[in-house]
């Protein structure tokens, strides 16, 4: 849902006048009224008047800075089936956002300046919030051979964050080559840490419930190992890293210690990982299973605290709508 245009005033300009929003601050959080033009924000003050201006009262409701999305999957191009820009930009502005980062592993992958330029284009065209496409690291994602990374940068398309998100870069080598080119234009590569070695055929987070279910153990060292290492190679080569959708405590550990020596590590947690445990897929509800997995109540504890210390540095919500393909008329599953 959209809101209606506001009255405009006399200069052509559409003008609201928000009362009574909570207005949060380092000081906790102030009650007043916010008067808006065409773009700007005219004033902020209590018993404020704006001749003209539609009124909408936002009593009880918290006014903050639009939201910027660092991890999403907008699914186009090839997966229009699912999402698309335009739906995905819609749903995220109604949510307070007003960018989002568009995740690579579209088809065709987002690992060349005409893909990420297509994306960057339609988020232009759709003009719900700002799309920032982010590029891949490996060609297709295969994890063998880096992408266009140079030649996106300098699209218009302006990337500066590279990821195969969904998949590792595992390859030690290509990671290292990786964060030395982007470092350049300062870059940032962006790791789905998950050893592929370590966690074939997983399905639910190694432990207690994984072994009584009878499902394939996922373990925390797949994902920590992997962070372990690029943190090191990040430090050797003094380029950006970030860490996408941690979700141990041992990661937490990991990153805090990184940080401590004042290396250029960030951090991601999702939602669903601060909210949700495995325990939720003792009745092999599907909707449970997401990648990485749902983990215990004391990583989860461990999460909030890193999230509250500013060892993790934001939200993100790794939004990613799925539909599964039809093959002959019968569907299949999608990753």
């Amino acid at each position: 849902m959209t809101a209606a245009p506001g009255r405009q005033g006399a200069d052509g300009q559409a003008r609201w006048l928000i009362k009574g929003a909570a207005i949060a601050g380092p000081g906790g959080r102030a009650v007043a009224d916010i008067l808006l033009g065409d773009e700007i924000i005219e004033a902020i003050g209590t018993g404020l008047g704006g001749a003209g201006a539609s009124v909408l009262d936002a009593g009880g409701l918290v006014a903050l800075p639009g939201l910027v999305d660092l991890h999403t999957h907008l699914r186009e191009p090839g997966r229009e089936d699912a999402e698309t820009v335009e739906t995905g930009t819609r749903a995220a502005a109604l949510g307070g956002y007003t960018a989002v980062h568009a995740m690579a592993n579209t088809d065709p992958v987002a690992d060349t300046a005409g893909v990420v330029e297509q994306v960057w284009r339609l988020g232009r065209a759709a003009g719900y919030c700002d799309v920032q496409p982010v590029g891949a690291v490996t060609v297709g994602l295969g994890g063998t051979r880096l992408a266009e990374l140079g030649t996106m940068a300098d699209s218009a398309a302006r990337v500066r964050v590279f990821s195969d998100d969904g998949r590792c870069v595992a390859d030690p080598l290509l990671m290292r080559r990786a964060l030395e080119y982007v470092k350049a234009f300062d870059g940032v590569i962006a790791q789905h840490a998950q050893d592929p070695r370590l966690t074939e055929g997983a399905q639910l987070n190694e432990g207690e419930l994984s072994g009584r279910l009878g499902l394939a153990g996922w373990p925390a060292v797949a994902e920590e190992a992997i962070i372990a290492r690029d943190c090191l190679l990040a430090a050797h080569v003094g380029s950006a890293l970030h860490i996408c959708h941690v979700s141990t405590a041992g990661s937490v550990e990991i990153i805090r210690w990184a940080k401590s020596k004042g290396w250029p590590v960030t951090a991601e947690v999702t939602p669903h990982h601060l909210l949700l445990t495995d325990e939720l897929a003792v009745g092999y509800d599907p909707v449970f299973k997401v990648n990485p997995p749902l983990r215990t109540a004391a990583d989860v504890a461990e999460l909030r605290r890193a999230l509250a210390d500013g060892t993790i540095d934001c939200i993100a919500t790794d939004h990613a709508r799925w539909r599964p393909r039809k093959r002959n008329g019968r569907r299949r599953p999608s990753a």
